[in-house]
């Protein structure tokens, strides 16, 4: 997952045409390093279909404040630079709720590229 520490990069990199999920995070977060054991394994099964960007909400405020990103761990799937799906919530985010929203964001995706 590409650590991004630039708005330009992280613009880059959603406006492409294959889907991309930003993860927002921050180094203190409790939550955040419980998702960690796990994603390198998500990551690998989605890799086909999905990229994943990383974002430090203290490197990042003002992208964040843009985003309103509000708690974290958050993940929004974007593509082409629009956000298609995000998932955020006060809880703790389980492996399988992590793969539903990416289910998701997959579907999401697909459905808006037969539109086009």
């Amino acid at each position: 997952m590409e650590h991004v520490q630039t708005e330009e990069r992280f613009r880059e990199l959603t406006g492409g045409s294959k889907p991309t999920v930003a993860v927002f995070k921050a180094t203190w977060c409790k939550d955040c390093h419980f998702i960690e054991p796990f994603m390198p394994e998500v990551e690998a099964a989605y890799q086909d279909r999905l990229q994943f960007i990383e974002i430090d909400r203290d490197e990042s405020p003002d992208l964040c404040s843009e985003l309103n990103i509000l708690g974290i761990p958050s993940f929004i799937a974007f593509r082409e630079g629009q956000e298609l799906i995000r998932f955020v919530s006060k809880l703790r985010k389980t492996r399988d709720e992590i793969e539903q929203f990416l289910d998701r964001a997959v579907e999401v995706a697909n459905a808006l590229k037969s539109n086009s």
